[in-house]
């Protein structure tokens, strides 16, 4: 952070020599704006702000699930609804800290600014996007880091505890236990929560940086203005109302009610928020302004497994054959979504609209997080009933609450995809407006080698990721192998493992492999800036486009958790049949294997038991899709994200100084 923060300083102090003069105004020449020095200075502060925002509110976020995994469990000795309770009350509360945080430093930093800026709104809230590419620059590695530490220690246990030793999930006597349970903190909770802050603070600059060059900015008018913060204060108040359903206003009392009321969560935040964001609208937005869209002022008035389970049967080979094959085919509908979501917000409010759209999606942040939070301090609470010898009875009720947590990280996943795609795009906006580009030429070779080298990057970045899972898994299965084989009385529960030593290997993994890949998204746009604005804008737009499309396919891998693991635990078998057309990849092959393990039907006895050929295969295809699913995927969302609002962020170096190289020739 340190080293980039200077990095900022340098390039943006370096457009107009470092000179504390006034300049003319980028968009209106007849006015006179702040000095490039200026912008610098402010720029690289809003950049610090953003990203040790998203580092406290990550770190908070560990703490608070830490302290819920075990109240959830104790809870479990009551009942269900107690347990559910605790868990989604924990969630919640990280959930309106990062929204909460996220807005009042926001709101603060663009007061504070505007003491030094006073009338130069372009050069005020220019700086501001700083903020945005803090936040994401942390969440990169937060994602990146997490994601290789929890699958580090979930790939290690499953396939020595499970396969080779044949022993329960989140057993004791595993080494690699704690490292998984904690891998679930650091990667879900810190990890998820940094991405949407990311995404958040990103969707926020790009609408005010879109404003400020439109008739709120020109005509100064404030509150239309500060318009993308007053759907965020509204959405925490219509979280507010909403969480109250779950935790008051109705009781769970059964296991079959967990999941309805999660979903009737995000029913319920939507209704309110709509009629928020229209009561906002109404009174903040004047009924007649423009917004900039390309060089051009536009005028805008008020908006009138089983399959997956049976190829087991065969190896695993088949199993990933036809994991694969329903992750590719569910990329379909998710683009189609957002394809309409672009085209109908971009006709109505140009750009503007497209960010506008972002935050629609993030105005229910706080319980988005709260829902996805809630997963993984579930399912701590499982690892911990089984570690400390609790009662079966107990087991069977944080397993219920767990199943639902499955598909509460589809849900947060979905908001981490959808919301990328529409920020990125308006981030993408932005820096072409900035840099001065009228259009984007792909037939231009400039722009096309930039486009073939953006569509290759999330390939390269999601090797590097899956390489480092690999590695650090490898270390991880040799450890715990080691302690199997050297520990005498182990796999008899007479000792103790070596915790520690595993802890290490992920810890140590995700710390060292992570930079890589953060320098790869980091470095990127930097270089290929020296090209011109031109060959940057193509990167940016093939990132985006091959970004959304592999994310989406890893995100989609486990989105049939909404539909299938609720007839593990009911065997409802007409879920089941839902599952089937649902089921893809990492998530196809992860809810094979709890099929198989839950035997909750006759079918599914038939492939079972635990232990069985056709449940190791199962285990292995689970292993192969867990970095695909909560590592690579997830970190994709942040690198079309970073990309896109670093180029915003050092738009005046390149548009004065890119191009260099082009020149000798």
């Amino acid at each position: 952070m340190g080293i980039f923060a200077i990095l900022i300083f340098l390039f943006l102090g370096s457009v107009e020599g470092f000179s504390t003069k006034s300049q003319p105004c980028h968009y209106s020449k007849d006015r006179m704006c702040k000095p490039a020095l200026a912008n610098a200075i402010f720029s690289t502060v809003a950049f610090v702000l953003g990203a040790v925002t998203s580092l406290v509110s990550g770190f908070l976020g560990m703490k608070i699930a830490t302290y819920a995994n075990a109240r959830t469990t104790l809870e479990a000795r009551k009942g269900v609804g107690k347990a559910f309770i605790i868990a989604f009350r924990s969630g919640a509360v990280m959930g309106f800290l990062l929204a909460a945080s996220g807005l009042v430093v926001l709101y603060i930093a663009i007061n504070l600014f505007g003491i030094y800026y006073g009338d130069d709104w372009e050069g005020l809230f220019e700086s501001i996007t700083g903020y945005g590419l803090g936040g994401s620059s942390m969440a990169l590695f937060g994602r990146v880091g997490g994601g290789i530490y929890t699958k580090a220690a979930d790939v290690g246990a499953d396939l020595v505890g499970k396969v080779e030793r044949n022993i329960p999930e989140d057993d004791r006597r595993n080494p690699a236990v704690i490292a998984d349970n904690v891998g679930d903190n650091v990667g879900d909770i810190a990890g998820m929560g940094s991405d949407l802050f990311g995404s958040y603070a990103e969707s926020s600059c790009a609408a005010l940086v879109v404003a400020s060059i439109s008739s709120f900015g020109i005509n100064h008018e404030f509150t239309p203005m500060l318009y993308p913060l007053l759907i965020s204060s509204i959405g925490i108040i219509a979280c507010l109302i909403t969480t109250l359903f779950a935790t008051d206003f109705l009781e769970i009392k059964a296991v079959d009610e967990i999941e309805p009321a999660l979903k009737k969560q995000l029913i319920i935040s939507t209704i309110v928020m709509t009629v928020g964001i229209a009561l906002v609208s109404w009174l903040g937005l004047p009924y007649t302004f423009t917004i900039f869209n390309f060089g051009a002022q536009k005028t805008v008035y008020s908006c009138p497994v089983q399959d997956v389970a049976d190829s087991c049967r065969t190896g695993a080979a088949t199993n990933v054959i036809f994991g694969l094959a329903l992750g590719y085919k569910s990329v379909i509908i998710p683009i189609f979504a957002i394809a309409f979501s672009i085209f109908l917000s971009f006709s109505l409010a140009a750009m503007y609209g497209v960010a506008v759209a972002a935050l629609g999606m993030l105005s229910t942040i706080a319980t988005g997080l709260a829902i996805d939070a809630y997963g993984p301090i579930s399912d701590n609470a499982g690892g911990i009933a089984e570690m400390a010898g609790m009662s079966h009875r107990i087991r069977e009720r944080t397993d219920a609450l767990d199943a639902a947590g499955n598909t509460t990280a589809a849900i947060g996943k979905g908001f981490a995809i959808g919301s990328a795609a529409l920020v990125s795009l308006a981030l993408f906006g932005a820096f072409v407006s900035r840099a001065a580009i009228s259009t984007v030429d792909v037939l231009t070779p400039k722009v096309f080698i930039g486009l073939i080298v953006g569509a290759m990057l999330p390939y390269w970045f999601s090797a590097m990721i899956m390489k480092s899972v690999g590695s650090a898994a490898l270390k991880m299965v040799e450890e715990v192998r080691r302690q199997f084989n050297t520990i005498p009385g182990l796999m008899e529960g007479t000792t103790k493992p070596d915790y520690a030593t595993c802890v290490k290997i992920s810890t140590d993994a995700s710390i060292k492999e992570m930079i890589p890949p953060g320098a790869l998204v980091m470095l990127t746009p930097l270089i290929v800036g020296i090209f011109g604005v031109e060959t940057l804008s193509g990167l940016l737009a093939g990132a985006l486009v091959s970004g959304v499309q592999v994310g989406t396919f890893f995100f989609m891998a486990i989105l049939s958790s909404i539909y299938f693991l609720p007839c593990c635990i009911d065997n409802h078998t007409a879920s089941i049949q839902i599952a089937i057309s649902a089921s893809n990849t990492g998530g196809a092959w992860d809810n094979a294997k709890k099929y198989i393990e839950a035997g909750a039907s006759e079918h599914a006895r038939t492939l079972g038991p635990k232990g069985s050929d056709c449940h190791k295969a199962a285990v292995i295809g689970d292993t192969i899709g867990d970095p695909l699913k909560d590592t690579s995927g997830p970190s994709l969302n942040i690198l079309i994200k970073l990309m896109a609002v670093e180029s915003l962020v050092f738009a005046p170096f390149f548009a004065t100084h890119g191009g260099i190289l082009f020149k000798w020739f």
